[in-house]
């Protein structure tokens, strides 16, 4: 590889896009991020690092536009994070989901092959590809066992990233993070709707969160620990593909425990309504990562507990939503 560093990030807006281009811009990269034009531009994520950073137009249901950003971004590096990535829209849209989450990684694959084969290639993976567990906690050997059609997809595009270095000589990577969040997560995602209520609720904004399964456990991490596991990886010489997860369990009522707490709310149950319309139609079980060989192989292990992920989250929101 040459001396000069250079990224390019597609999904740059995203939770972890922005928290992985603010890390490569420390360690001195040159950082492209890959955006889709859309009439409303979201760019509040980045809008710290923006300056910073070379945005360029694409869609990873455009093949010519992936082919003409890696062309002027000439990328050493190339972090495909970009995906339909709320997996409850996938039952809403499921074909939509498989373009992008799935058949988008061979697009972009293509691209590189055509354009710059010797860059290195990292695919976000996806526990939900294990979905109905066939063995906890998982491995990167455990078979994989999809339950939406996030998890299909995204199984679809991990096995076409092996597919693609095994027959051409690519240096592509696979990460299979678990649930990773951060106060930059969407409202969308449970942890931060639980967090965001919270706060919203101490403020005297709302009355109470609407929540489905409260017994749902996930293996929950912090997105900026999880950014930098994806760079290790692309800087191993040999490619590889890893569990990145905390190794510990967590439920949604936890999650509520936790963050009412930190709002100074006491017990979240007065606070919160069961609705049917939030539990899935078919729920993953026992979500458990091995994050051993990440370990081994890496030197990564997660520097943030779920309790203290949940209080910085909390302290955001009740920050952001103060008046």
């Amino acid at each position: 590889m040459s001396d000069r560093r250079s990224a390019l990030i597609t999904g740059v807006t995203g939770q972890d896009g922005s928290y992985l281009a603010e890390m490569l811009l420390e360690r001195g990269y040159e950082v492209h991020g890959m955006v889709r034009r859309a009439s409303t531009e979201k760019f509040d994520r980045i809008e710290h690092i923006r300056d910073r950073i070379t945005l360029h137009q694409g869609d990873l249901l455009d093949q010519r536009s992936l082919v003409d950003a890696l062309r002027v971004s000439r990328p050493t590096e190339i972090y495909n994070l970009a995906a339909m990535s709320f997996v409850a829209v996938s039952w809403i849209q499921p074909t939509l989901t498989a373009e992008f989450t799935g058949t988008g990684v061979t697009r972009m694959l293509e691209a590189m092959r055509e354009v710059c084969p010797e860059a290195r290639f990292y695919q976000a993976s996806s526990s939900e590809m294990f979905g109905k567990v066939l063995e906890v906690p998982q491995t990167e050997k455990t078979p994989f066992y999809p339950r939406s059609p996030y998890g299909v997809a995204k199984a679809y595009g991990h096995f076409i990233t092996v597919n693609y270095r095994e027959s051409y000589d690519l240096h592509a990577t696979s990460g299979i993070l678990f649930n990773h969040e951060s106060p930059r997560r969407g409202l969308e995602f449970v942890t931060r709707k639980i967090t965001w209520h919270a706060a919203a609720i101490k403020h005297g904004l709302e009355k109470e969160v609407r929540l489905g399964n409260l017994d749902a456990e996930r293996d929950w991490g912090y997105a900026r620990d999880y950014v930098e596991a994806m760079w290790l990886m692309l800087q191993r010489d040999q490619p590889e593909d890893y569990v990145i997860a905390t190794g510990k369990a967590h439920s949604v009522r936890e999650c509520c425990e936790v963050a009412f707490d930190e709002a100074g709310l006491g017990d979240f149950e007065p606070y919160v309504t069961i609705d049917p319309a939030f539990v899935r139609p078919a729920e993953v079980d026992h979500l458990i990562g091995d994050p051993g060989k990440a370990g081994r192989d890496l030197g990564w292990t997660p520097k943030t507990s779920f309790e203290e992920l949940i209080r910085l989250m909390t302290r955001a929101d009740m920050e952001l939503l103060a008046p």
